[in-house]
């Protein structure tokens, strides 16, 4: 690795707003308002750098308002190595509360963060994440600005328990949901076993969404080694928290930016990691979009091509039986990548936040648990990543293979005459509501074979990607046994669901995908072999159905609810494409192109 220059006080960005004596009332209007609560002159000028804290956590966002406590001990390391911090909120995001959807959010975010990355004095940011969406929304911002950052995650939740059985937030949502519909359970104890499952602050403490991408974040580069996944109320990570304080400020004068970490040797470790820890279905629709934002293509492609058989290391729920605890404590992240690096599947020479590659981080913290973090050459499964499926229905759509339970296996996937392939009747649902409404609609007449289809769920069709494939079969087949059916469909699932829908299917319907063409009673084939999924219906037929669809105005959706649904719908690309806006994945290092003076 060459050595970067240091940079000097003078080449600080900061300087341009606090000590520009070619522009000396611009920088006095500057000055005066942050000094009338008590920052001094000297703080400002005198070539210290100015630290921007994305504050994440608040009210609205539960699993990262321990941050607004965090916080204190990154401003302790910030000033300990000679920064000034500066804290800023965040736009909020909360998974399980925003509707219509809190991926709406995750770009909102994200313009938000990068006009203050641009238009603010600040040299560097260190952003707190968390809840899903905080992270990759942080980590798009940092590669579009391209200044000094680095990820803090505020950890997952303490294990939750119910007696001597552990309850995994989200994950126990989609068992119970199952045990109320065959009247096993009321509404009443629904709800107080789902809370067993949130013991304490931290985000999800499965591998869900936010377990996954902060352990991406990590794999990346972007935040400290061993740090994404101690648990939130654990003294580690407060600990952790001024360390990461105190090391921005030495990569400012390190001139240590994003550009220099997320190339594409770390995002292929990414794809591999998150396959080895049976990663959220989430998890390609982010990764995708932080490298086109980092001005690198990855594709679904990549994701079969670089993940599908790497086995499955970790045993987290949903893919496996533990929780966060017991996976940091078995090693955590660096225990994963020793055991892939070992393997030579991972690119041991990418650069990290600290200076030093992935190898040097991690080669060497072998697991501590075998039970939790198992070695490479005795894995839960095999082949744990993902499978991208094309065919006439969708350019692609995702399987999370890791999931694939044995029941699902055997009932689907285990003809000796075409195995790994079933074919079956569609029942179609347009949108959440409409499932809801019909599901157990006995005319339906769903039964073991049929594929369920929601459609309307996409980036524009719902509108931002809802957390609604992973649908359950009707009460009736239930209480017969049956828990869970193949479902597909162009919106996603949650990543704590152990469902292995076909996810994310490109184009969606309300974008005029093959989706929008389907009827109830059609059948669909799905090779896992061939990677296809196709609507057994002749060209003929479909070409009608097309002409016919495009002759109606297309696939209808409702209409905006606000401004935003409407400028994001304009503009956002399909999940394959990381459900990006497609004018602002051009920005590169926007924060070097110093913006105008205000006066």
């Amino acid at each position: 690795m060459s050595e970067r220059p240091r940079r000097t006080p003078e080449q600080l960005r900061s300087r341009w707003w606090f000590d520009n004596p070619d522009h000396a009332g611009t920088t006095a209007l500057c000055l005066e308002r942050y000094m009338n609560y008590g920052i001094t002159l000297e703080e400002l000028s005198s070539g210290k750098p100015i630290i921007g804290i994305a504050q994440s956590g608040s009210d609205l966002t539960p699993c990262n308002r321990h941050h607004i406590q965090l916080v204190e001990r990154v401003k302790a390391g910030i000033r300990a190595a000679g920064g000034v911090p500066f804290e800023f909120p965040l736009h909020p995001i909360h998974e399980n509360v925003r509707r219509p959807t809190a991926a709406l959010d995750r770009n909102l975010a994200y313009l938000g963060l990068v006009e203050v990355l641009h238009g603010y004095p600040l040299d560097a940011v260190l952003l707190t994440t968390g809840c899903d969406k905080t992270t990759p929304a942080c980590l798009m911002a940092a590669a579009t600005a391209d200044i000094p950052a680095i990820v803090l995650s505020g950890g997952p939740m303490l294990n939750g328990w119910r007696g001597k059985d552990r309850v995994g937030s989200g994950t126990i949502v989609w068992e119970l949901r199952k045990r109320m519909a065959t009247g096993e359970i009321d509404y009443p104890e629904f709800l107080a076993r789902i809370a067993d499952s949130a013991p304490s602050v931290g985000h999800c403490n499965t591998m869900g969404t936010a377990s996954t991408m902060n352990s991406m974040a990590e794999v990346l580069g972007m935040s400290l080694p061993g740090s994404a996944m101690i648990p939130a109320p654990y003294k580690e990570r407060p600990m952790v928290a001024y360390a990461t304080g105190a090391r921005i400020v030495e990569m400012v004068w390190e001139d240590l930016r994003p550009s220099h970490i997320l190339t594409r040797e770390a995002f292929e470790n990414a794809i591999v990691v998150c396959s080895a820890l049976g990663g959220s279905s989430n998890a390609p629709v982010h990764i995708n979009a932080i490298a086109r934002h980092a001005g690198i293509e990855l594709s679904n492609d990549d994701w079969q091509r670089l993940g599908h058989d790497i086995p499955l290391l970790a045993n987290v729920m949903p893919a496996g039986a533990y929780l966060g605890e017991e996976f940091f404590r078995a090693g955590g992240v660096p225990a994963v990548v020793h055991e892939l690096l070992t393997a030579g599947r991972l690119h041991g020479d990418a650069l990290t936040v600290n200076g030093r590659t992935l190898h040097d981080n991690c080669f060497g913290q072998e697991t501590q648990d075998e039970d939790v973090i198992l070695r490479y050459a005795n894995p839960l499964v095999a082949d744990a990543g993902f499978i991208n499926l094309k065919g006439n229905l969708f350019d692609s759509a995702l399987m999370k293979t890791s999931v694939i339970s044995a029941d699902f296996r055997r009932r689907y996937l285990s003809n000796p005459d075409d195995l790994d392939a079933f074919e079956g009747k569609v029942v179609v649902f347009d949108g959440s509501e409409d499932y809801h409404a019909r599901i157990d609609d006995p005319a339906l007449e769903i039964d073991e074979n049929t594929i369920l289809v929601m459609r309307g769920a996409g980036p524009v069709g719902h509108p931002g990607g809802a957390e609604v494939v992973n649908m359950q079969p009707p009460e009736a087949l239930i209480k017969r046994g049956i828990e869970s059916l193949p479902c597909l469909g162009d919106g996603r699932q949650s990543g704590t669901s152990g469902s292995p829908s076909i996810l994310n299917a490109s184009p969606e319907a309300a974008a005029g995908g093959g989706l929008a063409l389907l009827e109830s009673g059609d059948r669909i084939r799905i090779d896992l072999n061939r990677g296809e999924a196709n609507l057994l219906v002749d060209a003929e037929e479909l070409a009608a159905r097309r002409a016919k669809l495009e002759a109606s105005g297309g696939y209808p959706y409702r209409d905006h609810q606000t401004p935003w649904q409407e400028i994001q719908r304009s503009m956002v690309e399909q999940l394959d494409r990381g459900m990006t806006l497609a004018p602002a994945t051009k920005y590169r290092a926007i924060a070097w192109d110093l913006p105008r003076d205000n006066h």
